[in-house]
């Protein structure tokens, strides 16, 4: 067994494990004792906040933890993003870390998936910014991620 995890939340805050939702009344402590799936509220993207090619990754792997349930038909959708995004991307650093992302996903480790694909961000905005992407490019792909929201 790992060592215990503590995690803090205000009165009104939301937490999700494993598939669940929890929200507390006021101030407590979590103390988890042993492995366990869980995103806090401030990391749970909502489908109106996946606006770009990433975010909208990162919307998809968060699903595989949010609803365990669906979890074949989002590693389905996540496997058919990450290679749109791997054949649109031309910045190395962006390609490798897709790569690790794919990798950290087919081995259950979606958690760190998202970690990883939050750490891009910077760097996809200046992409954006500077058209490296076509628009037909960025709305391809927000045609792919429509019937998540």
């Amino acid at each position: 067994m790992k060592s215990t995890l503590r995690i803090s939340l205000k009165s009104g805050e939301k937490i999700f494990i494993n598939g669940a939702v929890l929200r507390v009344d006021r101030k407590v402590a979590l103390e988890f004792l042993n492995d366990v799936t869980f995103l806090l509220e401030n990391h749970v993207l909502q489908p109106e906040q996946a606006t770009t090619p990433l975010r909208q990754l990162y919307f998809i792997a968060q699903m595989m933890l949010i609803n365990p349930e669906g979890r074949e038909q989002s590693m389905t959708m996540f496997r058919k993003s990450v290679t749109m995004l791997l054949s649109c991307f031309q910045n190395d650093e962006v390609l490798a870390e897709l790569k690790r992302i794919d990798a950290l996903v087919a081995t259950g480790k979606a958690f760190d998936a998202l970690k990883a694909i939050r750490s891009l961000y910077a760097t996809e905005e200046q992409i954006l910014n500077n058209q490296e992407m076509t628009p037909a490019t960025i709305e391809h792909i927000r045609k792919e991620i429509a019937p998540w929201r």
